[in-house]
């Protein structure tokens, strides 16, 4: 059985590139897998997307507890960075309390599966760092006040 299929007149590279056109009205790469250029409308719409993915990785990250402080690992100024680039892969670069923490592996391990529960994370990177030293000054204030640190 043999499929027949009509290009209309256009030829193999007018088909192809009304295939490309498909893929593109989709919003999706072209046949060749190349990403398409978007409009400045799209590209304010990637980034509110963008931007509305790193708040749910923030409540996530408020929902991990260092289990020797009361408040969660973000407000205690634990996260040092937090990027999430256009293909929704996450890179987090944090440090603990103190670098002999028993619980090293126990919050990292915490961190790397709460965002890796967030809708629409494809992969997460956690790296944990020592420098610069962590200190109070990059906590919240509502992590100071729940530890009576406000003065």
């Amino acid at each position: 059985m043999q499929l027949k299929t009509s290009d209309n007149g256009r030829g193999a590279a007018g088909s192809e590139r009304a295939a490309a056109q498909i893929f593109d009205n989709m919003g999706l790469k072209d046949i060749f897998g190349r990403k398409r250029n978007l409009s400045a409308v799209e590209k304010e719409v990637e980034k509110e997307k963008l931007m509305a993915l790193e708040r749910d990785i923030i409540m996530a990250l408020r929902q991990v507890y260092d289990p020797e402080i009361p408040v969660n690992i973000y407000d205690l100024g634990l996260i040092y960075e937090l990027k999430v680039d256009e293909d929704h892969n996450v890179y987090i670069q944090m440090t603990l309390t103190a670098p002999n923490c028993p619980m090293a592996d126990y919050v990292v391990d915490a961190v790397k599966a709460s965002v890796e529960d967030v809708p629409g994370v494809v992969s997460v990177k956690v790296e944990l760092v020592f420098e610069p030293v962590w200190d109070k000054s990059r906590m919240s204030e509502e992590a100071l006040v729940e530890l009576g640190l406000d003065d």
